[in-house]
């Protein structure tokens, strides 16, 4: 619950999750989560889903932020938030032992942080599905 104003709001479920996936982003992980795998970023990711009209749609980004819950990037496309989108993300070498590999995970929009000017791209968190597979590329 938050007062804003002299009114009280409530945000829901969704609301809630979308912060705290947004708020993972800008803090380091915890200290139980320090034993995780570190990645460098960013890493090449190719984005498929539908953008706010119902296209389909296939874009290049970079990830800026990935954990075992989810990932943040930014695109171009637009998008509304429950979207399913899928990542297709290229694997670092020394994870892939040398081959090109990539995780391949679906999700839902769960933050779109629109910018006002319409030649930039929109910060987009996304909470990852447990479904995700890792490919050989080919």
């Amino acid at each position: 619950m938050t007062v804003a104003s002299g009114r009280v709001m409530v945000a829901s479920k969704k609301e809630k999750e979308a912060d705290m996936l947004a708020k993972s982003s800008l803090s380091p992980p915890p200290k139980s989560e320090k034993k995780e795998q570190i990645f460098n970023l960013p890493l090449p990711t190719v984005v498929e889903g539908l953008d706010a009209t119902g296209r389909s749609f296939q874009e290049k980004t970079v990830l800026f932020y990935i954990s075992h819950n989810g990932a943040s990037f930014n695109l171009a496309n637009p998008i509304t938030l429950g979207s399913r989108l899928k990542l297709i993300i290229d694997l670092p070498p020394s994870l892939a032992e040398d081959q090109n590999l990539k995780l391949v995970v679906n999700g839902r929009v769960a933050l779109v942080e629109a910018h006002h000017s319409p030649a930039s791209r929109n910060r987009v968190s996304l909470r990852f599905e447990n479904k995700y597979f890792i490919k050989a590329d080919g």
